[in-house]
């Protein structure tokens, strides 16, 4: 998909629209991406910083949907866990950048080779304006090659 159209579409999904996510960088080649929450009055928790339930929405698929793309569709990519710790409370506006360079999509090929399934444990930080760790979230995939299910 058009890393474009990825972005229009993810900014216009009404989990995200509902929550004040927004996607603000795709690279071209899916390798990173940017998300973006400003705390307003609807994403904020009863003790006024960020709400819990939308940090981790701003973390939920973008790794599978990222390795998806990078794979193509010779591979099945599924959300299989996901954890959230708090750090610290979030406040103001927060960010989250995903990753994925050469060397995992090498290690997912060899891992995933003679049908194997690879269970990769994959982390991100959410960060505060100043650069803070206000959650860390871990995400763990399924990925398999199609030919071998």
């Amino acid at each position: 998909m058009n890393p474009k159209l990825f972005k229009l579409l993810i900014n216009v999904y009404p989990p995200y629209l509902g929550t004040g996510i927004v996607l603000t960088h795709v690279a071209d080649d899916y390798s990173h991406i940017t998300i973006r929450m400003k705390e307003r009055f609807y994403n904020r928790n009863y003790v006024g910083t960020h709400f819990g339930g939308s940090l981790y929405a701003m973390t939920d698929p973008f790794y599978m949907l990222m390795l998806i793309q990078i794979l193509g569709p010779k591979y099945v990519v599924w959300d299989k866990a996901s954890s959230i710790k708090f750090v610290k409370p979030g406040k103001g506006t927060v960010t989250a950048e995903f990753h994925v360079d050469q060397a995992l999509v090498e290690k997912i090929k060899r891992e995933t080779a003679d049908g194997r399934v690879f269970l990769p444990e994959l982390t991100v930080p959410i960060k505060n304006e100043q650069g803070d760790i206000v959650a860390m979230v871990v995400k763990t995939l399924y990925i398999r090659e199609k030919a071998n299910l």
